[in-house]
């Protein structure tokens, strides 16, 4: 399984506001084919983010992700589901052990999932606490330039990271 952050991993990690306080996010559309060429290799996808974002919401369903966790991780709400627990979900779903689970993470607060995945893998822009998570795989590109896409692109390959 492919998970994902979405701010700093699907996105540079800024926050684009108009002058009413709208947020706006930039992706990059060869992060958004990389998880479609993997959902079409068979291999389910998700995004799993401590924001409650329309706009992650309407990404999601553009690019037909089977799964979608919104507000997970929040350090601004400790109740929410932890991101290791959204995971822990989904592999029950499906069958599968957190072994068998990429997750990409920027951020402190994806330490936690990162340390219990198969593959842990992070941008090369990432805090320097995910950076020191043992055995992540750094991607070349940055969160929001293609970073998924270099690694789809390598799944996809067969290559090992």
């Amino acid at each position: 399984m492919f998970l994902t952050d979405v701010d700093g991993c699907l996105t540079e990690g800024g926050m684009f506001y108009t002058a009413k306080g709208e947020v706006m996010k930039r992706f990059c559309v060869y992060d958004g084919m990389g998880m479609v060429c993997l959902q079409q290799a068979g291999i389910p996808c998700g995004i799993l983010t401590s924001e409650n974002s329309l706009i992650v919401k309407a990404r999601a369903e553009k690019l037909k992700l089977q799964y979608l966790y919104l507000g997970v991780g929040s350090r601004v709400n400790p109740k929410s589901l932890s991101k290791l627990q959204a995971a822990q979900e989904i592999c029950d779903q499906l069958g599968i052990t957190l072994a068998d689970v990429c997750y990409v993470g920027d951020d402190i607060n994806d330490v936690e999932l990162l340390s219990a995945v198969g593959h842990p893998c992070c941008p090369p822009n990432a805090r320097p606490e995910v950076l020191a998570v043992k055995g992540i795989h750094v991607l070349k590109t940055p969160g929001g330039q293609g970073a998924i896409r270099e690694l789809t692109d390598a799944i996809l390959a067969n290559m090992r990271f």
